[in-house]
């Protein structure tokens, strides 16, 4: 069941779960951002999210019927988050786009949870959020970042989408009394729309590459269906916006898996991201 208002707190074990989430949401990215094909990539790791997910319904149970609205509203949204992730990785590096999607969300889903949720935020809370978006921005803009125009501009309406659907399934999952059995039926719904809209584009050519794809895709989709489930677990335990900003450190494992798969410089401007970032983490956790 949810908790009651007065028990929504940070504690170090939703921390740690948050950030083992984070890391398997950077992961899922780091494959996307990697693949020949970014579309059919993504399209293809949400449906198997789908069909991973089909069982576990049978196991878990449907939500609650009050939670229904929210997760049709979210598979709408989800369209144009997995638009716009494709997007932003078609256009710009994800040393750009990554950190623009993910550290402006967590403002906006702040200062949007403090209108929808009615969650009042302590000074310290509002430091370690800013703090944590300021770090994923300073981990992943460089000077001549901004220069991308078309893949700022997809990332900057994905970090909108994302602020919205987050906001959206908080509410959802609270609704629902079971934040699993609320992922559980969003996963099995999300993943087909955007799949068929790209295999309607593509046709039978898509198969090929589908079927030598989809091992790798089953572990993205394990790990985006993992990593979604424990944000939305982490928001019935804790107020929405720190959890959304501590979800954010996504940022920093890709940061650290591409330096340790795609040989990217670890840079004296990631340390001082890092550095900030660690920084929110540890002042969302004092407040």
């Amino acid at each position: 069941m949810t908790a009651p208002a007065a028990a929504l707190v940070l504690t170090w074990p939703v921390v740690l779960v948050v950030l083992f989430g984070a890391l398997l949401h950077a992961s899922w990215n780091v494959l996307v951002k990697s693949s020949t094909d970014k579309a059919l990539d993504t399209a293809l790791i949400h449906l198997l999210g789908s069909l991973i997910a089909l069982p576990l319904l049978l196991v878990v149970g449907l939500p609650g019927t009050a939670s229904w609205p929210y997760i049709l509203a979210s598979v709408v949204i989800h369209i144009g988050y997995y638009i716009a992730l494709t997007g932003a990785y078609k256009h710009g590096d994800m040393g750009l786009t990554y950190p623009l999607m993910r550290g402006v969300a967590p403002m906006l889903v702040a200062v949007s949870a403090v209108m929808t949720v009615g969650e009042s935020l302590a000074p310290m809370a509002w430091a370690g959020v800013l703090g944590i978006c300021v770090g994923v921005l300073v981990l992943g803009l460089s000077r001549h970042a901004l220069d991308n125009r078309r893949a700022t501009l997809f990332a900057l309406a994905n970090a909108v989408v994302i602020a919205v659907y987050t906001v959206i399934d908080a509410l959802g999952a609270r609704a629902s009394g079971n934040a699993v059995q609320y992922v559980v039926a969003l996963f099995v719904l999300d993943g087909w729309p955007f799949a068929l809209l790209v295999l309607a584009r593509r046709g039978r050519a898509a198969w090929p590459y589908a079927r030598a794809r989809w091992p790798v895709a089953a572990g993205g989709a394990l790990a985006s269906l993992g990593s979604y489930g424990i944000a939305l677990w982490a928001m019935t335990r804790a107020p929405v916006a720190t959890v959304a900003a501590l979800r954010e450190t996504s940022v920093l494992f890709a940061a650290l898996l591409g330096t340790w798969l795609l040989k990217e410089q670890f840079t004296p401007r990631r340390a001082l991201g890092t550095c900030v970032i660690v920084a929110g983490v540890m002042a969302l956790r004092l407040a």
